[in-house]
């Protein structure tokens, strides 16, 4: 035996096979899946574009299809500048079936790559992000991280419906707080038991890192699909309220939405809600802006029967008679009937209850001014 077979006898390594090597398992981040039953979400199949593009300026992808539009909601470090990293990513989408959720958990700060992966794949699936407050907050964080990371972030340029606003139009007025949880409770009937507060999260997840305990991430787990998926519900209940105001219970809302619809340039939607505000607590303010939405559009006619009617109600205090004392002069040319609802629009200035009212002298001013020209033009005649 020449010294070549000897070593090959003893596991040399000269001309033989090398020993076998363990392969490694690629890297990746924690990915959590969670299936929620379609009977949660009724009417959400059902949203059209027309409706959401009553909600937003946001130019909509075409065709429009609820089951391409993904809910995004972020879990972060806390407010740290330019540190601020989101190790929680969650993104939800509806099925045929039922609403899926997907979440993307780095189990420390090396796993970040790996998360902005999966974010930016599953962005790439859908035609449009659905967030809340992620206009200011989680679309900036997530572009900010992915270009720390030298990743493209181009997946987030995407038509994007950012609840928050759409919500503070409707329920600001009457609910004056409008974040999340308030919502769940006081408009979707639901309100959390035992959810962690946003406070706390960053804290946990700290802990957690120091710790690798998983149960210390459950409760943020937990309460990130509970965001994503409230958002889903949360959208087909305005869609709901857009495509039927009448079945808003509270006047101030369905006044609201008026307002939001004639600032999105959506005048008949928005004289319906108007209409509907009239027999409730907002009665003069729906009053004043039907009227002025008529005057807008060149209706003076129609806007001049509303001031009548409000004076004739008694609702709007002294502007519906400034206002039909105007439509008098100027278009109808009828100085008398403007003066008459001029010089009552002054008595009414001099009732007590409105005295205290700092515009009032400055009212009374233009309003004498206005007496005067008038005076002066029937002297002429």
């Amino acid at each position: 035996m020449n010294l070549r077979d000897k070593l090959r006898a003893v596991g040399g390594t000269t001309g033989g096979t090398r020993p076998r090597q363990e392969k490694e398992e690629p890297r990746d981040c924690r990915h959590i899946e969670v299936f929620r039953e379609a009977e949660e979400f009724s009417g959400a199949l059902e949203v059209s574009r027309d409706t959401v593009s009553r909600m937003t300026v946001t130019e909509l992808p075409e065709p429009f299809d609820p089951r391409r539009i993904l809910y995004l909601d972020t879990e972060t470090t806390g407010l740290m500048g330019s540190g601020t990293v989101a190790f929680l990513v969650g993104l939800g989408y509806l099925t045929d079936s039922g609403f899926e959720v997907h979440q993307f958990l780095m189990r420390d700060y090396d796993e970040e790559p790996y998360l902005l992966r999966h974010v930016e794949e599953g962005l790439r699936r859908f035609d449009m992000i659905c967030t809340f407050n992620g206009a200011a907050f989680d679309i900036p964080l997530l572009e900010g991280r992915f270009l720390m990371n030298r990743m493209r972030g181009d997946c987030l340029q995407k038509p994007h419906l950012d609840l928050l606003h759409a919500a503070r139009r409707i329920w600001k007025p009457r609910l004056k707080r409008c974040n999340l949880g308030r919502l769940e409770e006081m408009i979707l009937g639901k309100p959390r038991s035992e959810d962690l507060p946003g406070s706390q999260v960053p804290q946990r997840y700290f802990e957690y890192l120091k710790t690798k305990q998983d149960y210390l991430l459950q409760d943020i787990l937990d309460h990130n699909a509970q965001d994503i998926a409230t958002l889903c519900v949360l959208l087909t209940r305005m869609a709901e309220m857009y495509e039927h105001p009448e079945s808003i219970p509270f006047s101030q809302d369905v006044y609201a939405m008026g307002r939001a619809l004639e600032k999105f340039h959506h005048p008949e939607d928005a004289r319906k809600c108007f209409r509907l505000a009239i027999r409730g607590k907002t009665a003069a303010d729906a009053s004043a802006a039907l009227a002025h939405s008529y005057r807008r559009a060149g209706d003076r006619e129609q806007a001049a029967k509303i001031w009548r009617q409000m004076i004739a109600s008694g609702r709007g205090g002294v502007q519906p008679y400034i206002e039909l004392a105007k439509y008098q002069e100027h278009v109808l040319r009828d100085y008398r009937g403007a003066l008459e609802t001029t010089e009552r629009a002054i008595l009414m200035l001099g009732e007590a209850a409105l005295r205290e009212d700092g515009a009032v002298q400055e009212t009374q001013n233009e309003l004498q001014y206005r007496r005067r020209r008038l005076k002066s033009r029937l002297g002429k005649e």
